[in-house]
């Protein structure tokens, strides 16, 4: 790789993994001298008990604990402001997330704002302009958003039929927790899907213009956790070396996005999620193939890498061919995954197209990304392609 600009990279301060490292709840809440905390979830996960252990470790040890229980799955940036308002009142000292993205990314925004008056439309605008907030921990339930290591958090703007980050370094997590365990009863499908999503976050960041040594590092990495375990934790989610493999590929793409960033596949999943509430990762699935093949050309020696880290027989190929190889691997890994691949299982048909090329096309802080510049024309035919 020639260097021709600068690079940097940023992570949580504090990372504890491995099995049962939910029981180190505790000791983090009391490194700040927290007496109170905010414990940020969906409905989804606090019906499935995971949440229990670690309020009963908090309140065992003498530390309060105020709960949201009901954050939305890509949640409106309307619904964001009612959460907001509702942990202004709980005055805690620190903001602990237990889920997936919609979790933590409500999480991180609510703990910039309990401090300080600004609006979630005033911090959306002027990112730069977020400060500090309370501390926060984050804890994932899925393995597959990465938000516990990033700086970004996303919020759906319904009238524009997008969902949009808003990034800062004041967004980064203090701790996160990453506990295979409490991904062992991921349902398939969610296990799948998130999975794919994290897979997309390791590939466009190893081929985004903005790729360096730090994210390529890390992106190979994810591919190879990822793609040896994906398949292992869809069908026997209780192999907790395939579970492990899973959060801390998750993870290492998280990391990738704070020093590189995803490209067209996220920018052309956007519009599927914020307009026609398609899950994140299932969309990403749709779209990840496909996009690899639009970009090929510019990406050849990069996918051949990135052959190696699926463990793809290549033999005596053509770096073309092995280039065909991976969005064959893409293409198959979804299927075998049975992850949905036509739109019009979510109710848009080809008369939407236009619709989503205009949405995707607002999506700059992505497309800027992305290796090859995408035409109108280029994103019409890439989403025909999902009929």
């Amino acid at each position: 790789m020639v260097l021709e600009k600068q690079y940097s990279f940023m992570m949580p301060k504090h990372v504890i993994a491995g099995p049962d490292s939910i029981n180190e709840i505790v000791k983090l809440v009391k490194s700040f001298g927290a007496d109170k905390v905010l414990m940020v979830t969906d409905k989804g996960v606090w019906n499935t008990g995971l949440v229990d252990k670690p309020i009963k470790l908090l309140t065992e040890a003498g530390i309060g604990v105020e709960v949201i229980n009901d954050v939305p799955p890509e949640p409106e940036i309307k619904q964001v402001e009612e959460l907001v308002k509702r942990a202004r009142d709980f005055r805690c000292d620190m903001v602990i997330s237990i889920g997936g993205g919609s979790a933590m990314d409500t999480a991180k925004i609510i703990a910039a704002l309990m401090v300080g008056k600004k609006s979630i439309k005033e911090i959306m605008e002027a990112a730069e302009t977020i400060e500090k907030g309370l501390p926060t921990l984050m804890i994932a339930t899925t393995a597959g958003t990465g938000s516990e290591a990033t700086p970004n958090a996303i919020v759906t703007i319904p009238e524009q039929g997008l969902k949009v980050g808003i990034v800062s370094r004041n967004f980064m997590a203090d701790y996160v927790i990453l506990d295979p365990m409490l991904t062992v009863k991921l349902p398939p499908a969610i296990t799948a899907s998130t999975g794919i999503d994290a897979l997309a976050h390791a590939i466009e960041c190893f081929i985004s213009k903005k790729a360096n040594p730090f994210s390529d590092m890390l992106a190979l990495t994810a591919i190879r956790l990822i793609c040896s375990s994906i398949k292992t934790a869809y069908t026997t989610g209780e192999n907790l070396q395939a579970r492990h493999n899973m959060i801390l590929g998750s993870f290492y793409g998280g990391m990738c996005i704070a020093s590189s960033g995803t490209t067209a596949v996220h920018a052309l999943s956007y519009p599927l999620g914020g307009r026609y509430k398609i899950p994140h990762g299932v969309s990403n699935a749709m779209l990840l193939a496909h996009v690899m093949e639009f970009n090929k050309d510019l990406i050849v020696d990069k996918l051949s890498r990135v052959a190696f880290e699926m463990e793809i027989e290549v033999g005596a190929a053509s770096k073309d061919e092995v280039a065909d190889k991976v969005i064959e691997g893409l293409h198959s890994l979804v299927r075998e995954l049975n992850i949905p691949s036509d739109l019009r299982q979510y109710g848009v048909g080809k008369k939407d197209i236009d619709t989503l090329v205009e949405e995707a096309s607002k999506v700059t802080r992505l497309l800027d990304n992305n290796p090859k510049v995408l035409s109108r024309n280029d994103m019409e035919k890439i989403y025909k392609k999902l009929f």
